[in-house]
């Protein structure tokens, strides 16, 4: 798949005039579309709903555009909920999924009347001494263990990811215990929910998830007596990050979901089942990019191409090895004959947005263009080596660019700080 930006170098050259260097770039018409793609996928199921995962991309704007279009949030932290509140998010809009979850978190989901999904059967207890009670409507997290594994069809492509490895959710005999006790202690309305893959490039894995929680809710209900009104799917479904991935079908994946929900639910009674997501890359990462400008390079055993950005603004590339596509701007259908190492001024050798990457011959002052940022990308900044925090803009769909979060300054460094003693 060739990637492209969703920009023109003289556009993004006069957005680059008015707001410096380096800076987060977002697409409003790719997200409205990724938006609309996805509800029609599931259409198919009346009580669908997309809780997008805030820590995603936690920009008021964003979640605001998402709103518009039908959508809710997946909460995962106190200030997550107060941001949603903020927002305009309010009921069962909201999912709150949290873990090792103080007492106030669960206290503002109580009063937002978010859906509390719970992560462990120690926090059905908690939950109770929290609020006095038990929520009519509650979910919980299932987590199978073991290993995930899942052959596609595309050239033996393997998704494999280790449930057993993660510190989240129920037991399978922990979920079937928990829903025994929170009917008895008054809940009314059961969620089903499980993460087991990240970042899937496959049309499989949403169907094979469904596969594993519709039986498994099939089974809850029938054993335990509890109401299942909702399953959530999660996220995982991925974006393909490099130019010789194929992109998910969400389309594909929708068809598959439905195939397994009327082979599975619909003989056990279960028609009624309301399917949720809970996406964040596949939302938001293709609609979002860093843009960075070149300042230095050096030629000493390797050749490095220095910018203005650092892994303080993106940090996928020091944390994960994560590949990111750049495209230098203006030069997008020239030869990639030039091998370099795309680094920022971070006081550590990992920040390195590109290592060994073939690209262009690049130029002092050219813009680069990282793809895929949108999810993951500002919301993992930090402030190490006194770095700030880059501004982020929304490209409209009129064409017009809207700051939507401005960057930091020195004083907001400072403003936490206690100087006297």
């Amino acid at each position: 798949m060739e990637k492209r930006p969703f920009v023109t170098l003289p556009r993004l050259q006069a957005i680059a005039e008015e707001y410096p260097t380096p800076f987060y770039l977002y697409d409003e018409a790719g997200i409205r579309a990724t938006a609309r793609d996805l509800r029609a996928a599931f259409s198919w199921n009346p009580g669908f709903v997309e809780h997008f995962a805030v820590k995603a991309t936690p920009t008021p704007a964003i979640l605001k555009i998402l709103r518009e279009e039908g959508c809710g949030v997946d909460c995962s932290s106190l200030t997550e909920l107060m941001l949603a509140q903020r927002c305009g998010f309010a009921g069962e809009e909201i999912m709150f999924s949290s873990n090792e979850t103080p007492a106030e978190e669960y206290a503002l989901a109580a009063r937002l009347g978010a859906t509390i999904n719970l992560d462990d059967f120690t926090h059905i207890d908690f939950l109770r001494d929290t609020l006095g009670c038990i929520p009519e409507k509650i979910s919980c997290r299932f987590n199978p263990g073991g290993v995930f594994r899942l052959s596609t069809s595309r050239e033996g492509f393997q998704v494999m990811d280790t449930p057993g490895d993660s510190k989240y959710g129920f037991t399978r005999d922990q979920l079937f215990a928990g829903y025994r006790k929170l009917k008895a202690m008054g809940a009314k309305e059961f969620g089903l929910h499980a993460f087991l893959a990240s970042n899937t490039i496959s049309n499989a894995y949403y169907p094979a998830l469904a596969g594993i929680l519709f039986q498994l809710a099939a089974d809850l209900q029938r054993e335990t007596g509890c109401h299942v009104t909702f399953i959530n799917l999660s996220g995982g479904v991925g974006v393909p990050y490099r130019p010789d991935q194929e992109p998910n079908d969400i389309f594909a994946i929708g068809e598959g979901v439905r195939e397994q929900y009327e082979k599975i639910l619909v003989p056990a009674g279960m028609g009624d089942v309301a399917i949720h997501t809970e996406l964040g890359r596949f939302m938001l990462a293709p609609h979002g990019a860093l843009i960075t400008r070149v300042l230095h390079f050096k030629h000493i055993y390797k050749e490095y191409v220095g910018v203005d950005a650092c892994a303080a603004n993106l940090m996928r590339p020091a944390m994960y090895g994560a590949y990111h596509h750049i495209t230098v701007m203006g030069r997008e259908d020239e030869p990639c004959d030039h091998i370099y190492d795309v680094v920022g001024g971070l006081c550590e050798n990992n920040d390195k947005f590109a290592v060994d990457r073939p690209l262009p011959k690049i130029e002092l002052g050219d813009l680069l263009f990282l793809h895929d940022a949108g999810a993951h990308g500002f919301s993992m900044g930090y402030n190490y080596n006194g770095r700030l925090r880059s501004a982020e803009l929304l490209l409209r769909t009129d064409g017009t660019v809207k700051l939507i979060r401005r960057a930091e300054t020195p004083e907001d460094y400072f403003a936490t700080m206690v100087f006297d003693r």
